[in-house]
């Protein structure tokens, strides 16, 4: 019989903070991490979350500097790490340490990400994250292509979880930023619909007499940020998700008038347009995403250029710089029109400092 171990991917578990180099106090902050012994940085990666790695990893580094100067390449042969968001996950970390720009999202550790998936309505997806040690830093730079090594292939929840970094970003990575329990409102705004969790919905489906059909949404990937933002999100992409018949007109007709009135006259003008363009594809439950692949252009030039990853990006760092009422806001092409949506502010919370599309470097 296996013991009780703490630390499972419990459901009910609370956010965590990660580790920083701050809280550990053999490390001296004001010794660059070039100059960190050889156990000083194998106790950053057992703090990181990648201490799989420690064994080979004291063979091969010398100093931190070992780890500055090497390549993805030198983390798979020399460190053994096969799992490209691993090396991904070392190289946002050390891009760190030499722009030494702060961002909030670096706070936020792989277990608080599983608890985040469980809010946004994707918990079927727990155990690849866990695996891949994604944590906060990580989901803002997430690309199309790293969604399917995590195996997630549907359309929707791609959606699902670009609109959900929005959130995090806008709320400047507050890690409970996202409402877990509805409030007492019985019309609630769109700037607080959107910072609604999978549960809430589920509870304000209960509230407008769909109790029947609200656990459906279990595994659906939506919440109030995927209502909110997504244009293509509509009644009846909700309709379909929740397996209510075509039949049952009088239903579905309910669910329309409540979910508009939900979303609010802007978010609703912005879907009618988006439905109503020339070339609209209705978003469907079944649809998947496919690779990127590169170009027999692009192919041409790899070895003159490093491709920008930074274009590929699920939720675009700085897209569009829009200001409201004095503070700043991240919003993407898709996200436009919905400011008003996003003006609610995280107290004590200041924003992340973040170059636009910055990418992770191969070398430093």
């Amino acid at each position: 019989m296996q013991s009780f171990r703490r630390g499972g991917l419990r459901a009910t578990a609370g956010p965590r903070l990660t580790r920083t180099p701050e809280s550990n106090p053999t490390r001296d902050l004001n010794i660059p991490f070039s100059q960190w012994t050889k156990e000083q940085v194998c106790g950053w990666l057992e703090d990181y979350g990648l201490g799989q790695y420690i064994n080979l990893t004291r063979q091969w580094v010398e100093n931190g500097q070992t780890l500055l100067a090497a390549t993805p390449q030198d983390f798979e042969k020399e460190m053994g790490m096969k799992h490209p968001l691993h090396r991904k996950k070392l190289q946002l970390a050390l891009r760190a340490f030499t722009s030494k720009v702060a961002e909030k999202s670096s706070e936020l550790d792989h277990i608080w990400v599983t608890r985040w998936l469980d809010d946004i309505g994707l918990p079927q997806y727990k155990d690849q994250f866990h695996e891949a040690r994604v944590d906060g830093r990580m989901i803002q730079y997430l690309t199309v292509n790293d969604l399917l090594t995590l195996k997630v292939t549907s359309q929707l929840h791609h959606l699902s979880i670009k609109c959900a970094i929005h959130v995090l970003h806008a709320n400047k990575f507050n890690p409970n930023c996202l409402r877990r329990r509805p409030g007492e409102e019985k019309h609630p705004s769109p700037s607080e619909v959107v910072q609604w969790s999978n549960h809430c919905v589920m509870e304000w489906l209960r509230a407008v007499d769909l109790a029947e059909y609200a656990p459906n949404l279990r595994g659906s990937g939506v919440h109030g940020g995927l209502i909110i933002l997504e244009p293509r999100f509509s009644s009846e992409t909700l309709a379909l998700l929740l397996n209510i018949p075509p039949q049952k007109t009088l239903l579905r007709r309910h669910l329309a008038t409540a979910f508009a009135a939900l979303v609010g006259p802007q978010a609703m003008q912005e879907k009618r347009e988006y439905g109503n363009a020339t070339g609209h594809v209705p978003l469907t439950t079944t649809a998947k995403v496919k690779p990127k692949k590169l170009g027999f252009t692009q192919f041409s030039h790899l070895r003159k250029r490093k491709p920008d990853e930074s274009a590929d990006y699920i939720c675009p760092i700085d897209s569009e710089a829009l200001t409201v009422n004095g503070v700043s806001r991240v919003l993407t092409p898709a996200h436009r029109g919905f400011s008003s949506t996003l003006d609610r502010q995280a107290e004590k919370w200041q924003p992340p400092a973040i170059k636009a599309h910055s990418n992770v470097p191969d070398k430093n």
